[in-house]
């Protein structure tokens, strides 16, 4: 038996055998329950307790229902029976480049997270992922060395970033660290302005010429990138390997096609939501998100 069910005969049975409350007249239903009871005969109290630990006792010797999760898959962490591990890459992908994901905590329970997938197809050590919203040099000694580093970079768009497509390849044997902030796009906002270690690399964006292909989850614009998928286009490009692009998003594409194909539906961005006129949420009240909104689409006031 649920819990819920549970709580709901406790509750009738307490109101049968002990009384509700509620049913008091006057002002009396507005005294504690302490006031309540010393008014009481003590044999009455008495009895009530021992009934009420009477209830507890039986529901305490009924049988508990244990639901067992679905077995999952170790490398990709989907359940076995939707387990994308045929669309990964056959062995892991070779690289230079080690990428942080720095992940806000909320990301960790959502269903349909790309990093699993990222992890999965890259070598032990190649993909590491940090969570938590602030990081300092006290408590995050390894990320606070990786920042200082002169060969890391952070993929965050800004009027500082500079391409990663127009980088020139430094000469130099060192491998890249690229630093990818995963969560929504305000709490990425919030976790890269209130973080100091992250403008200490080198900050970077990637050209507006890419669309999303995972259409099963909003963004706020076209152009606004998965992680997963901004860690495949940032690869293949200080790599200068393009297949790794495509190897890394077959996974991401076979996800979005068993969704819809299972009842999912195809999510337009926010900013063609309102062009088209189709936003339905309620518009928000205040003027530092209403500028936001108007800043998706040109010359529309909303």
């Amino acid at each position: 038996m649920r819990r819920g069910v549970r709580m709901f005969y406790l509750y009738s049975a307490m109101d049968a055998q002990c009384g509700d409350a509620s049913d008091l007249n006057g002002p009396e239903k507005y005294f504690s329950n302490s006031t309540v009871e010393s008014r009481r005969p003590s044999g009455s109290i008495e009895r009530g307790q021992e009934e009420t630990s009477d209830v507890f006792g039986d529901l305490l010797e009924l049988p508990v229902e244990i639901t067992e999760r679905r077995p999952t898959c170790v490398r990709c962490g989907r359940p076995q029976k939707v387990c994308l591990c045929p669309f990964l890459p056959a062995r892991p992908l070779e690289v230079s480049t080690c990428l942080y994901i720095v992940q806000h905590p909320a990301e960790e329970s959502r269903a349909l997270r790309t990093v699993p997938l990222l992890a999965a197809s890259l070598p032990p050590g190649k993909c590491k992922v940090l969570v938590g919203r602030r990081f300092s040099e006290e408590r995050n000694p390894e990320l606070a060395a990786v920042c200082r580093d002169p060969h890391t970079l952070v993929l965050y768009p800004g009027l500082d970033a500079e391409n990663l497509e127009d980088m020139e390849k430094e000469p130099s044997t060192s491998a890249h660290n690229i630093i990818i902030i995963d969560g929504t796009w305000s709490q990425a906002r919030d976790m890269f302005l209130r973080n100091a270690l992250f403008r200490l690399p080198k900050q970077v964006q990637l050209r507006n010429t890419l669309s999303s292909q995972y259409v099963i989850r909003t963004q706020p614009t076209n152009m606004c990138l998965s992680t997963l998928e901004c860690a495949a286009a940032a690869l293949s490009i200080v790599e200068r390997r393009p297949a790794i692009q495509e190897q890394l998003l077959r996974p991401l594409q076979a996800l979005c096609t068993f969704q819809l194909q299972h009842g999912a539906q195809v999510h337009h961005s926010k900013e063609q939501l309102l062009r088209t006129g189709r936003y339905e949420k309620p518009m928000p009240k205040n003027r530092r998100k209403i500028k936001r909104m108007e800043q998706l689409i040109s010359n529309l006031s909303i």
